[in-house]
């Protein structure tokens, strides 16, 4: 696993990974900023649609719209994995190549073109997942909000189990033997992975990096398998 990391984190200054990361961070950053205005937008009108409106809240014109801001704010924590890892799903393909390019040449050459409806629908699946399992872990980590800790916790633990999988699938996908073929990487190992890029998106700044750092690890540690027939 730090073997696979080391090798990700060596190739990231490649200008060809720049360039892809460029483009992806962009479609994030777009992405994040059209939802989050949308949700500020719903959220403002819901408050008000419930009757709480600037007079009954004996307070400086605006603040209903603060209040739908900071919520939305909070909720970004929790989307910015979701947006992230499905827009470098879209570019994974990208990603995979040049790591394959110049480490597993040979796999490169076999390895099988996903059309963009095959991409498409993993990323808008692999988004589902995650929407869903942090809707479903969001009541235990209201619970635990108390501990100061135990909501990042459950959100840290659920996002490393969803993130080892897709991660494993970006590159799996290109390269398995044959349909519905298990993967090769041990329940354990996709646990690994995705927690060291569930703690990544946790750091300002390497939050940025930390989806293609994944990829790129994911690609060393399935190509380092022997998993042809």
């Amino acid at each position: 696993m730090l073997r696979a990391f080391a090798l990700a984190l060596g190739q990231m200054a490649d200008p060809r990974v720049l360039r892809i990361w460029l483009k992806s961070l962009a479609a994030t950053l777009a992405v994040f900023a059209v939802l989050a205005l949308a949700g500020w937008w719903l959220l403002d009108r819901a408050l008000g649609w419930a009757g709480l409106n600037e007079t009954q809240l004996a307070a400086p014109e605006g603040l209903r719209g603060l209040i739908a801001a900071l919520a939305v704010m909070l909720a970004g924590v929790v989307l910015w994995r979701i947006v992230a890892l499905a827009v470098l799903q879209l570019f994974a393909d990208e990603v995979v190549e040049v790591v394959e390019a110049r480490h597993y040449p040979a796999a490169a050459a076999s390895a099988r073109q996903l059309g963009w409806h095959e991409e498409l629908g993993a990323s808008l699946r692999g988004a589902g997942r995650a929407l869903l399992f942090n809707l479903i872990a969001a009541p235990f980590a209201l619970v635990l909000l108390v501990t100061g800790v135990g909501a990042a916790l459950v959100f840290t633990l659920v996002n490393a189990l969803l993130l080892g999988r897709e991660l494993q699938d970006m590159v799996w996908l290109r390269h398995r033997p044959v349909p519905h073929s298990p993967p090769p990487l041990s329940g354990s190992e996709r646990f690994m992975l995705g927690l060291v890029v569930a703690l990544l998106l946790l750091v300002p700044f390497a939050n940025f990096l930390a989806p293609f750092l994944g990829a790129a690890a994911a690609a060393h540690l399935i190509h380092r398998k022997d998993f042809r027939p």
